[in-house]
């Protein structure tokens, strides 16, 4: 490691990886990715294998294991909340989904003071460019980028059954939720290849690291400040393992890239934020910038349960006496259950008539168990996963301490608005109307959760109080923008105010956007660099995108085109 770099990323996450490995295309330009979690060892069956997902979640050698303050709509909850401690950051411990979000997202960025160049046809092509869609090339995809997306096979029956019922319950299917409609049902692309997960880390970063003397990667490095001269960012300040010293390293620029909930808490502790609650902390103040940690956005999602009469699930495959042989068929030939995410389709739908776009997100899952592997049914069942996806619920992120190994206060008031109330209702409603429709006759034994007990309003609210949890799509907490909360310069993704310091991230989406967060990460981290460097952006994307027109109704949309098979 050298004392002087070009560039130094904090944090060898998502966006971070994108930018290791373009910063560092120029042999002159020096790059230095800080990561505060171990490396992603390729010998890490629990990282690589798409089915053992559940084991790096609130597991402290992957995950940094966050939890929510209590949360005073649901019943002063604490919500955990993981994120990835390791190379690769959350796309080494994600769900592996590929949903870019609704190109209403982007119109919707574009409204925002100084955010015109963010809007779809500006972000699309940096989808593309960051993409090898193995179905092939088209207006909406390209086969180039370094990030190769698989469809989900859907061989299961219960597959088949769910988008059967999406049709019956009135709702189209589409052929591709990234492309040119969103708002359906249908299958989804994944971020895995020939059995294995392509986390940011495999696709971006592993492939450069050896052959570029100029691209340096310290894991275990925890960023403990950025240093500053004025309002200059002239460092970065880190300890390397427990009872270490900290050491210091020049660079050019720092850029963060650790997230939203760690990039807002290290500028925090750097002095970067708002005065009043920095000097109460004793930090000294570097720039009053009051929307730093705010406006933190994020999903919760529900599980509406089924038990199956058919033995059809996925349920006995988590039979201890099983795990050895899919163990060995995943290990030497890259098949069977632990070759997939299993959340192979799912859908977009607008749960009323007053949003112009989707608000409603589904994810199907052909057995009953909970996202971090715990609560699984013991007999055959299937879920689908439920929740809003604009919601207008925001929180923040605050530093309590000026010890960087503190955990900062999150605070996401979920449920606390009436749009959020309402919605969920609806989402609730529809999700049990699409899992009752005939095409699930022959399988459905009866609802496990939340139980057929469940039926009003205030029911399925106080239901979902007490059994939701986050989706893990934390953002918005370094939004870009120009107007006084706005943190980063949307033209060039400095930190206004100081000099010499940008941050590139989920944090700094205006807006969450509507679906998984990871490929609109992507997209910023792909955008940035073009930022960074100065380079010729991509030129506008021409490609249409679907709109409901407010007077047609959900039946008599013209949505035949964009059908979907399995």
């Amino acid at each position: 490691m050298k004392q002087s770099y070009d560039y130094i990323i904090i944090g060898g996450g998502s966006a971070g990886c994108v930018l290791a490995n373009r910063l560092s295309c120029d042999p002159s330009c020096s790059v230095l990715v800080l990561e505060a979690g171990r490396p992603d060892y390729i010998w890490d069956v629990f990282i690589h294998m798409p089915a053992g997902l559940t084991f790096p979640l609130g597991n402290r050698f992957y995950d940094w294991c966050y939890e929510s303050e209590p949360e005073p709509f649901m019943h002063q909850r604490r919500i955990f909340h993981g994120r990835g401690k390791v190379l690769g950051g959350s796309s080494s411990i994600n769900g592996m989904i590929y949903i870019r979000g609704n190109a209403m997202d982007y119109e919707k960025w574009a409204e925002q003071p100084g955010m015109e160049q963010w809007d779809y046809a500006h972000t699309l092509p940096y989808f593309i460019r960051s993409e090898n869609r193995l179905k092939g090339p088209d207006q909406y995809h390209d086969t180039k980028g370094p990030l190769i997306l698989e469809s989900g096979p859907c061989k299961n029956p219960l597959f088949q059954a769910f988008l059967e019922s999406a049709q019956q319950a009135g709702y189209p299917l589409t052929n591709d939720v990234n492309g040119y409609q969103q708002e359906g049902f249908g299958i989804f692309d994944r971020n895995i290849h020939r059995g294995r997960r392509l986390s940011a880390a495999r696709a971006y970063l592993h492939p450069v690291l050896k052959q570029r003397p100029n691209l340096d990667l310290v894991c275990r490095a925890l960023t403990t400040k950025i240093t500053f001269n004025g309002k200059k960012a002239t460092g970065v300040a880190f300890v390397k393992g427990r009872g270490s010293r900290p050491r210091t390293v020049r660079a050019g620029e720092v850029i963060c890239c650790g997230g939203a909930i760690n990039s807002p808490q290290i500028l925090q502790l750097s002095g970067v934020g708002n005065a009043a609650e920095l000097s109460a902390l004793e930090i000294p103040v570097v720039h009053d910038l009051p929307g730093v940690g705010e406006n933190l956005q994020d999903h919760l999602e529900v599980y509406v349960q089924y038990a199956s009469k058919k033995p059809v699930s996925m349920n006995p495959s988590l039979k201890w006496w099983k795990k050895p042989f899919i163990g060995y068929k995943w290990l030497f030939h890259r098949s069977g259950a632990a070759a997939t995410n299993h959340f192979e389709a799912g859908g977009f739908i607008r749960s009323n008539q007053d949003v112009d776009y989707p608000n409603i997100q589904f994810h199907f899952l052909p057995l009953a168990i909970r996202y971090d592997g715990s609560r699984p049914s013991q007999d055959h069942g299937y879920q689908v996963h439920v929740g809003p996806m604009y919601s207008n619920a925001v929180g923040s992120v605050k530093i309590t301490s000026a010890d960087p190994r503190k955990h900062p206060a999150l605070r996401f008031n979920y449920l606390s608005t009436e749009q959020d109330r309402r919605e969920w209702v609806e989402a609730v409603r529809c999700a049990r109307k699409i899992m009752n429709q005939p095409a699930f006759k022959e399988f459905n034994a009866g609802e496990t959760s939340p139980g057929n007990h469940i039926q009003t309003d205030d029911d399925i609210l106080d239901w979902v109080a007490k059994d939701a949890e986050t989706a893990l799509h934390p953002s918005c907490t370094c939004k870009m923008g120009t107007d006084a909360m706005a943190v980063v310069d949307p033209s060039s993704m400095k930190v206004h105010g100081v000099e010499n310091l940008r941050v590139v991230d989920a944090s700094v989406m205006p807006f969450v956007t509507n679906g998984n967060i990871y490929a609109p990460t992507m997209m910023v981290a792909e955008k940035a660099c073009d930022l960074i460097l100065g380079n010729t952006p991509e030129p506008p994307s021409t490609a249409p995108f679907f709109r409901y027109e407010k007077k047609q109704t959900a039946l008599s949309m013209p949505l035949k085109k964009a059908g979907a098979s399995i």
